[in-house]
């Protein structure tokens, strides 16, 4: 005669392996989550964004800007630029203003848009921008001149 173990206890076997593939299941989910996240949050294209943004990065740049930190290699030189703004539109205009002088002309994104280049003003050479920050509330770039490093803060007028 063979004894054999009553019927139930199959299920109860059954429903623990499930019960573990699924706590096993979650368990990697959160991780691949955790993972997701820090791995957004790390890969800003900017060096000093914040983190991801669903605003494009047009809409991010076009808007009237004016300065708060202005930098001559690392020196600041501020003061000397109050009352200085620029404006970038969606259609890639662009226009600077500072007390009595001003020009216009075009922007538009490249290599990647890590950079801005501003074309068409008056007097002006061309300008590539470096852009260091592109958030709604803060952009910051710098550009050479020569060999000096010019680095703007901007916030919105």
């Amino acid at each position: 005669m063979t004894i054999s173990p009553p019927l139930h206890s199959d299920n109860v076997i059954t429903h623990k392996t499930q019960k573990m593939k699924s706590i096993q299941r979650m368990f990697a989910l959160a991780i691949l989550s955790v993972t997701m996240m820090v791995g957004f949050q790390s890969c800003s294209q900017y060096p000093d964004n914040n983190g991801i943004t669903l605003v494009s990065k047009t809409d991010r740049v076009s808007k009237a800007w004016k300065v708060e930190n202005y930098k001559v290699n690392s020196t600041d030189y501020t003061s000397l630029v109050s009352g200085y703004t620029e404006t970038y539109t969606k259609t890639g205009s662009f226009s600077f203003q500072w007390a009595i002088l001003g020009g216009t002309g075009t922007w538009k994104f490249q290599n990647n848009d890590a950079e801005i280049e501003i074309t068409g003003v008056t007097n002006v050479a061309t300008k590539t921008l470096y852009i260091l920050k592109l958030e709604e509330k803060a952009f910051w770039y710098y550009y050479m001149d020569g060999t000096d490093r010019k680095e703007y803060h901007l916030v919105p007028q």
